[in-house]
C-alpha cells in the first residue's frame, strides 16, 4: 500500500467512517422527526459511500491495473450518489417549504 501516504490512508478511512455516522444520524432523525424527504436522503448518500469504498479497495491492492474496473465503477457510483443526493435535496427543501411555520 505504498501509494498513499499515512495521512492519506487516515483521512480515506476517516471519511468513510464520518460518511457512515453522519447516514446513521440522518436516518435515526428521520425516524424520530418522522420525515420520510430526510430518510430519503440518508438512502440518497449511500451510492457516495459505495464510489469511497471502490476507491479505497482499488489503493488497498496497490492500484492494481487488474482492478481498473473498480475506478470505472467509482466513478459511476460517484455520478450516481450526486444525482442521487442533488433529488434528495431538492424533494427535503420542498418538503421543509410546504411545512407550515411553527
Amino acid at each position: 500500500m505504498h501509494e498513499l501516504s499515512l495521512g492519506t490512508w487516515f483521512i480515506h478511512i476517516a471519511t468513510l467512517f464520518e460518511w457512515s455516522i453522519a447516514i446513521i444520524i440522518i436516518d435515526h432523525i428521520s425516524s424520530i422527526s418522522n420525515n420520510k424527504a430526510l430518510g430519503c436522503f440518508a438512502l440518497a448518500m449511500l451510492p457516495n459511500l459505495a464510489s469511497a469504498m471502490a476507491a479505497i479497495t482499488w489503493h488497498i491492492f496497490d492500484n492494481s491495473i487488474e482492478l481498473k474496473g473498480l475506478v470505472v465503477l467509482q466513478a459511476a457510483l460517484t455520478t450516481l450518489g450526486n444525482i442521487c443526493l442533488a433529488f434528495a435535496a431538492w424533494n427535503l427543501f420542498r418538503s421543509e417549504s410546504s411545512q407550515p411555520n411553527q
